[in-house]
Formats: C-alpha cells, structure tokens, sequence
C-alpha cells in the first residue's frame, strides 16, 4: 500500500510540474490584440483555459490527498520510515589512525609567585 502511494506522489507530483509549465502566463492574453489570437484554438476559443484549469485542480487535488495518506500512514506508532536510519560504522580494530590522547585536566592549584 505504501509502496503504490509514493509511486502515485511521485507520478502526480511530476505531472503538475509539467501541467504548470504548459500553461500560459497571465500576460499571454495581450498578444491577442496584435493578431496572435489564433494560436490557441486546440481546445476552442474559451476552452483550453477551463480544460487547463481543471487538469491543474484535479492533480493538485490527488497530490494533496496522497501527501496526507502518506503523512497519516508513516506517523503511526511502529509503523517503518520511509528513510531507514542509519548507524555510523564502527572504526575496525587494525585502522591506520591512532587513538586521541585524553585531553589535560585543568589543576586548581594556584601558580607560583615570581620572586
């Protein structure tokens, strides 16, 4: 279950960058009014903005969804990490460095007077 969610998360997130960057800017309908109108006639005169829309809100909709399904699943008690943790590797015996000296301890004695 949780391996075919992060699949779809991935999956999704991908395509709403994709869906985002084939967009048009907010300015593009300036160049309408210099004869550029005609570019966008795939989906209809109105309709590549509303089918654009909608592809947007529905992938944002499912990555939302699977990114909560995600966070509910994986904040269970007992339930395994997406990222295992990991312990650093103990430094074998015959290694090449030596073992640090302890550092000096600081005495309490007071120094002695210059004569």
């Amino acid at each position: 279950m949780a391996t075919f969610l992060i699949i779809l998360h991935v999956l999704v997130c991908i395509a709403l960058i994709i869906i985002v960057l084939l967009q048009a800017g907010k300015g593009a309908e300036i160049g309408a009014s210099f004869g550029a109108g005609s570019s966008q006639t795939v989906f209809g005169a109105g309709g590549g903005k509303n089918f654009m829309h909608r592809v947007t809100v529905s992938a944002a909709v499912i990555f939302m969804l699977t990114s909560l399904s995600l966070a509910y699943f994986y904040g269970q008690p007992g339930a395994s990490s997406i990222m295992p943790e990991t312990v650093a590797p103990a430094q074998p015996e015959g290694s090449a460095m030596p073992a640090a000296a302890p550092a000096p301890t600081p005495t309490t004695e007071p120094a002695p007077a210059k004569n």
